[in-house]
């Protein structure tokens, strides 16, 4: 049977298919719609994790009981994971365990480039790589073959395009005959302790050596040979654009990039005029095939920065490109919070208060974007507050009353909690605003430990905020309506004002939440064209339903889109002619 499927739809069909019992992991575009597509299939447990690090160590522990498992994240996500990953790679595994990590080259939704490749070679850990969703589905098969046979994790690399792109997929059926899960004891293989591991360190040299020598006859590694004038060593989705941008160069495909099969390189080099290598990102095969003493031309001529197309590749040569061009401009469409959000209301507040806001990695951080134009860093999830205490350890008193810490719930949960004991513990003077929107709402609405809800929709405990703030030493824990602007600057201008850690809650949903009886919508708003000046005032809180009608020889006046208007009442609140009122 065939399917049209997206990568990360093959990768949970792949999954399924070798017999995954567990899947792990925090959601993270581009990877989150993996996880999504594995609760289709009751066969396999899937859950939310709270961070990348524990679910990889759901992940581990359960290959460690002979199952299975999958785990899957973003590039940045790798980061949080990498404590266990590099120790995992030592253990090896029982049954087989695959790190999907989804890297993305152009910053479509990311803080950073980073190539994920790194982290395979730095972890002496195999990688995969799939040029399209049917691989996506062959290599995720194989990777789990690999991991036990090699007795390692393996990661699946994939970018932003395999994720999302969509091709024809070869459906199989799921394996029926590997061991059931059971306690089996080896503490001299699973316990990392220095006598233990550096017994396991040769053995992982020895595996990598074995899988360089073993990837030379793997099919993944394929060499295609046309006008042996040209030679290009690509993988992934860069194949894909090799193919059609040089349609007669001779191309050897890499499945695994990871030991690299240096005696087909040598021989693959053999046969060609001039070797090429085209890669996103690092040039982490390029320098490894020169370091191999290979005469090879790659970054010379491709970009180190963003993802590459057909048109990029054929400049990097020198070929005339036919990068398809907009018949016509389109309007510009910047990022910005939905209508009614919730987290509106604060970050206008923030502005007219003159914070310094610490920002984190979620929706919020739209709260830097004009008009709004409030929030002053942002490095990465759960970061806020930490800085936040590094920057009021330094700042005079008047200056550090300006600090604020801004976290969503889920980015609280995820690596949050630490910044508030350590801010707590060492006496920081910050104030500290958790969003509480009961939903990780940037990457999809996903549920978490906070909503109340598991993955499989399951009902579950929902975290209390204020009680685990208080829980951790917070002394002053408020809880607010972000949508009332009047209490929002009250509450926090009073918390900027004290000489102590404080905490405040805002407690209104995500306007887009899934769940029914959550999210429930105000009466529609709108501008009564009488009353309305054309101030603009109302334009200040960027409200993507609130248009500007331009008048010709005076005036404009504001109108609202009732089509985009939940009535969530900020807008209303910022007008003092009374120009904006409940829609009749």
């Amino acid at each position: 049977m065939k399917e049209i499927l997206s990568g990360n739809e093959a990768i949970a069909r792949g999954a399924y298919e070798a017999g995954v019992k567990v899947a792990c992991a925090y959601p993270g575009t581009p990877s989150t719609e993996i996880l999504e597509n594995t609760i289709r299939y009751q066969e396999i447990d899937s859950s939310w994790a709270t961070n990348e690090k524990v679910a990889l160590e759901v992940g581990i522990g359960a290959s460690f009981v002979g199952a299975r498992s999958l785990v899957t994240m973003k590039h940045v996500g790798v980061n949080v994971a990498a404590d266990p990953l590099f120790t995992l790679s030592y253990t090896g595994v029982n049954g087989g365990l695959v790190l999907v990590c989804a890297d993305d080259p152009e910053l479509h939704s990311s803080q950073n480039e980073q190539d994920s490749r790194n982290y395979a070679k730095s972890a002496k850990i195999p990688m995969l790589e799939p040029s399209d969703s049917q691989e996506c589905l062959e290599f995720t098969k194989l990777a789990f073959e690999l991991s036990e046979k090699y007795d390692t994790p393996v990661m699946l690399r994939t970018t932003t395009r395999i994720s999302h792109s969509k091709s024809v997929v070869e459906l199989g059926e799921r394996v029926a005959d590997l061991p059931a899960p059971k306690v089996a004891k080896n503490p001299a293989k699973f316990v990392m302790l220095p006598g233990n591991a550096r017994a396991r360190h040769y053995i992982v040299e020895d595996r990598t050596d074995q899988l360089s020598k073993d990837g030379c006859s793997m099919p993944i590694n394929r060499v295609e040979m046309r006008d042996t004038k040209m030679g290009v060593i690509t993988a992934g989705i860069s194949y894909q654009h090799v193919r059609e941008a040089l349609p007669e160069a001779c191309v050897l495909k890499l499945g695994m990039v990871h030991p690299l099969p240096f005696e087909l390189i040598r021989d693959f080099a053999s046969k060609v005029e001039k070797l090429y290598v085209v890669e996103e990102l690092d040039p982490v095969i390029e320098e490894q095939v020169k370091a191999a003493g290979i005469q090879v031309i790659g970054k010379e001529i491709i970009s180190i920065c963003g993802e590459l197309t057909p048109g990029r590749v054929r400049k990097a040569f020198g070929l005339p490109g036919n990068e398809q061009s907009a018949v016509e401009k389109l309007p510009g469409r910047p990022p910005n919070m939905c209508p009614g959000c919730p987290h509106r209301g604060i970050f206008y507040t923030l502005n007219r208060l003159k914070a310094y806001v610490s920002g984190d990695i979620g929706c919020y951080t739209l709260g830097f974007m004009p008009p709004l134009s409030a929030m002053d860093t942002c490095i990465c999830m759960g970061a806020s507050i930490g800085m936040a205490t590094g920057a009021v350890k330094v700042l005079p008193e008047e200056e550090r009353k300006k600090v604020v810490a801004v976290i969503g719930d889920s980015t609280f949960l995820h690596t949050g909690i630490n910044g508030l004991m350590d801010m707590v513990y060492n006496k920081g003077a910050a104030t500290v605003i958790i969003l509480d929107n009961r939903i990780t709402a940037m990457t999809g609405r996903q549920e978490n430990p906070g909503s109340g809800h598991t993955l499989m929709n399951d009902p579950a405990n929902a975290v209390d905020f204020v009680m685990l703030c208080k829980a951790i030493g917070v002394k002053h824990v408020r809880t607010i309506n972000p949508l009332d602007l009047k209490e929002c600057k009250q509450v926090i201008s009073e918390e900027m004002e004290r000489p102590e850690t404080s905490v405040i809650i805002t407690d209104k949903p995500c306007v887009l939440i899934k769940r029914e009886g959550v999210f429930k919508p105000g009466k529609t708003l709108a501008v009564d064209c009488e009353k309305c000046i054309g101030c603009k005032v109302c334009l200040k809180i960027g409200c993507p339903a609130i248009e500007w009608v331009p008048a010709s020889g005076g005036k404009g006046k504001a109108h609202i889109d009732p089509l985009l208007c939940n009535g969530c009442d900020v807008c209303r609140q910022l007008c003092n002619f009374s120009a904006i009122q409940e829609a009749k």
